[in-house]
């Protein structure tokens, strides 16, 4: 079986040609009242968003974290003694590290312990910002 192959004729070309063209000018045209309408459209679409404001409702904090709660005595040199929140510890140890500068120059998420902090760390030297708030809160109790 042989297939056969066929050409088609240049001249269809060139009138499809020549009606694509006659389309692109009707177009244009129709092109241009919409431009008028969209500008129109769009002090509508203002007035809408400025009258249906929405009230976002504020956020309530999560009970668990807001239960005071005891440190050690290890954590308390760097806290202070008083039953706090689990949010406010790490706030105050974070207050604690940049006052002290120990958190490490090249790699910022490592933290450099001191004395007072190595007696929270378990004796670590260096630990991540991640290991440090579950190290600090073996201390809460």
């Amino acid at each position: 079986m042989a297939k056969k192959t066929t050409k088609k004729a240049a001249a269809p070309k060139k009138a499809t040609a020549k009606k694509a063209t006659a389309k692109k000018a009707t177009v244009k045209k129709a092109a241009a009242p919409k431009a008028t309408a969209k500008k129109a459209a769009a002090p509508k679409a203002t007035a809408k968003k400025a009258a249906a404001p929405k009230k976002k409702s504020a956020r309530k904090p999560n009970a668990a974290f807001m239960k005071p709660l005891n440190p050690s005595k290890e954590l308390a040199e760097i806290v202070g003694g008083n039953p706090i929140p689990r949010t406010e510890v790490m706030k105050k140890v974070w207050a604690y590290i940049k006052k002290n500068n120990l958190q490490d120059a090249k790699n910022r998420r490592a933290i450099n312990a001191d004395d007072k902090l190595k007696a929270v760390f378990g004796g670590k030297k260096q630990v991540t910002m991640f290991e440090m708030t579950k190290l600090v809160s073996n201390h809460l109790k």
